[in-house]
C-alpha cells in the first residue's frame, strides 16, 4: 500500500445512506442496530450519526482536603503493593517487605494529593466527569438495503423514518425535487411552459424566424481608458 493509498483510508468521510430511525438516545439506536444484527442484516451498510454535539460536564461531588487525602492514599497503597511484590521476590521477609512498601506508597501518596490539591487555591472544589453527547442519533442504511432495514425494523416493533428522507451527501444536499438537475419550479427548454406551443425559434408566433441582431460598433469592443471619457457610440 502506498503512503497516498494510506492516507486516504484515514481521511474521515462523511455519512452517507438514507435515514431510516432517529431516536432521542444512542442505547435506542444500539438497540435498533442490534435488532439488524441479530436478524443476519448487512450490518456494514448502517451509520450511526449524532447531530447538535455537546459536551456535558456532571459534577460527581465536593472536595475536600480529608477527602484529597484519602483518594492519594488510595492510589498510593496500590503502588506499594506493586512495588512491594517486585522487592519480596529477592527477600527473605516477603510479607513484611509488602507491607512496609504499602504504607509508604500511602503516606506519600497522601501527602502528594494534598500538595497538589493546595497549589489550586481553592478554584476548583469539586470532581466531575466530561462526556461529549448529542441530542439525536439518526441510523443511516445504504439506498438499496434501506427498505429491507425499515421492514425488519418495523416487524421488531421500532418506529422508523419515512423514505426519501436521506441524509446530506456531501456537496450535494438532498435531491433535488422534481427529478431535475435545478432548483425547485425548473423546467428544461422546450419541456412546457409559458408560450411552450411546439413552434421553433423565439420570433413571432407561429412564424419560426429569429429577429436579426443589430452588428456592435467597433469603438463598444475597445477596452476602457481611465481617465479619458468616451463617447457614447451612436444610434443605428
Amino acid at each position: 500500500m502506498s503512503m497516498n493509498d494510506a492516507r486516504r483510508t484515514t481521511v474521515p468521510t462523511p455519512p452517507q445512506g438514507e435515514e431510516i430511525a432517529s431516536f432521542a438516545t444512542y442505547l435506542e439506536a444500539q438497540k435498533a442496530v442490534d435488532v439488524l444484527a441479530d436478524s443476519a442484516f448487512a450490518v456494514q451498510a448502517v451509520t450511526i450519526v449524532g447531530s447538535d454535539l455537546r459536551m456535558v460536564e456532571r459534577v460527581t461531588g465536593r472536595l475536600s482536603y480529608p477527602r484529597v487525602a484519602l483518594a492519594g492514599a488510595l492510589s498510593g497503597i496500590w503502588f506499594g503493593l506493586f512495588i512491594g511484590l517486585l522487592f519480596s521476590l529477592f527477600s527473605e521477609y516477603g510479607l513484611a517487605t509488602i507491607m512496609v512498601c504499602m504504607a509508604l506508597g500511602a503516606a506519600f501518596g497522601m501527602l502528594f494529593g494534598v500538595i497538589s490539591y493546595a497549589f489550586t487555591g481553592g478554584k476548583r472544589d469539586f470532581v466531575s466527569q466530561s462526556q461529549v453527547v448529542a441530542s439525536r442519533y439518526d441510523v443511516l442504511c445504504l439506498g438499496e438495503l434501506a427498505g429491507e432495514a425499515r421492514n425488519r425494523l418495523q416487524s421488531a416493533g421500532i418506529r422508523t423514518v419515512a423514505r426519501g428522507q436521506g441524509y446530506p451527501q456531501p456537496g450535494g444536499g438532498y435531491p433535488p425535487a422534481g427529478g431535475h438537475g435545478g432548483p425547485a419550479g425548473y423546467s428544461a427548454p422546450g419541456a412546457g411552459g409559458p408560450g411552450a406551443g411546439g413552434s421553433e425559434g423565439s420570433g413571432p408566433a407561429g412564424s419560426g424566424e429569429t429577429p436579426p441582431q443589430r452588428p456592435t460598433p467597433p469603438e463598444a469592443l475597445e477596452p476602457p481608458r481611465y481617465g479619458q471619457r468616451l463617447d457614447e457610440p451612436p444610434q443605428q
